[in-house]
């Protein structure tokens, strides 16, 4: 008997504001995608003025996700996928990378964005595998105790949780190695977090100069967020977990695939990321 979903089954109409900058949507213009409106194109054009590059920034961040996929589902024998602030699926998203590779592998999207809320709907119709909350992934609580994610994730076997280019759009009052800790202390043993954010290299020089100038220019956008933070911050979020190597390294540097034969932009030099093992 198909299981009945109810993000599928529900009349309610998605409300798309597009008077509004989405991160999701301004990410998929980034990328070159088509799910977007002028006010997100807009964003993308004034960061490009700023740092003409900045474009580069976002496909790091998506080869990263499709690198720690891979080894998730190829050396790891992680199964289990949750992966928050999923954003628009433009190009080789988690659950195409990972069932791939494995079939059976499980994949949960947390995702609050209304018009990733409606590209969810339209994947839940076609992959028995992949699901959807539409839950704030800032709120670790209420993705935790989402009965979508419980239904479809054993929290009694390793998880796989994806934060991936989502904790720089962290703004409040919370600090965001708090926001992971809530997350980690609920991941049972042998789980792996990924984890990408955009990057303060504090050298005090030109790349650190470049970082200052693109989160004002996130910042000051109809975005509203975007924070370049320094490593020790970053390493605070990934509390008491086992970095795998290379640690935590420019995300183009993250098992590069395969020789460099060109030069990498120089905004590469301002965002990381890392996996970590729960012991």
């Amino acid at each position: 008997m198909t299981e009945v979903n109810p993000l599928v089954e529900s009349a309610t109409p998605v409300h798309i504001d597009t008077s509004k900058a989405s991160i999701a949507r301004v990410y998929d213009a980034f990328l070159g995608g088509k799910d977007n409106y002028e006010v997100d194109r807009a964003v993308f054009e004034d960061v490009k003025r700023v740092t003409p590059e900045a474009a580069d920034l976002a496909w790091d961040n998506r080869e990263f996700l499709i690198r720690v996929t891979r080894f998730v589902a190829n050396q790891t024998g992680v199964r289990q996928f949750l992966d928050c602030g999923s954003g628009l699926p433009t190009a080789e998203n988690t659950h195409q990378v990972a069932q791939r590779l494995n079939p059976e592998a499980k994949v949960v999207y947390v995702d609050n964005d209304p018009v990733v809320l409606a590209h969810g709907r339209a994947l839940l119709e076609e992959n028995e595998q992949t699901h959807f909350s539409p839950t704030d992934i800032f709120e670790p609580r209420h993705v935790l105790e989402d009965p979508v994610v419980n239904r479809h994730l054993d929290f009694s076997e390793p998880i796989a949780l994806f934060q991936i280019g989502t904790l720089h759009h962290h703004v409040g009052d919370r600090d965001p190695g708090d926001v992971m800790r809530e997350y980690v202390d609920a991941l049972p043993s042998g789980s792996l977090v990924a984890l990408s954010h955009f990057y303060d290299p504090e050298d005090g020089d030109y790349y650190s100069g470049l970082a200052r100038r693109m989160e004002k220019s996130f910042t000051n956008s109809p975005m509203g967020t975007g924070v370049f933070r320094s490593r020790a911050q970053i390493e605070a979020m990934f509390p008491g977990l086992e970095l795998i190597e290379p640690g935590l390294v420019l995300c183009c540097d993250w098992w590069p695939d395969g020789p460099r034969l060109r030069k990498q932009p120089e905004v590469s030099n301002c965002i990381v990321g890392a996996v970590g093992r729960k012991p």
